[in-house]
């Protein structure tokens, strides 16, 4: 039970990290927000309850597909708020435009031959 509250409450704490450190050093919150802490600690906390090499690679693959339709979001929002629109809206079409590419992705990515899904076992 233990393993599992330090799972869910880690990466809380992480982004109320960021968002502290952000409120002082823009610069600071961004770089600390890109690092790929939650990622890394899922990867150990994966080997840890798996220790399944097969997995654990095929997760972190998946991760950096992943992450590509993630980031044009960090373009539109910023655009979108220097042209004036409220937090919020910038904040929906970004979300958005992910989810529209995330879904996109999952349908090209099997044509391309990626495989997200793994070949991980059950």
């Amino acid at each position: 039970m233990l393993h599992l509250l330090l799972k869910a409450g880690l990466p809380g704490l992480i982004i109320a990290a960021v968002s502290e450190i952000a409120k002082r050093s823009p610069g600071f919150g961004a770089l600390v927000a890109a690092l790929p802490l939650v990622s890394v600690l899922g990867m150990i906390w994966l080997w840890k309850d798996t220790h399944d090499p097969v997995r654990l690679a095929d997760h972190a693959q998946a991760t950096l597909w992943y992450v590509l339709p993630s980031l044009p979001m960090f373009l539109i929002i910023p655009a979108l708020l220097r042209r004036g629109t409220p937090f919020w809206g910038a904040l929906a079409v970004g979300c958005l435009v992910t989810i529209g590419l995330y879904l996109l992705m999952i349908w090209a990515d099997p044509r391309l031959g990626i495989q997200l899904g793994g070949s991980g076992g059950s």
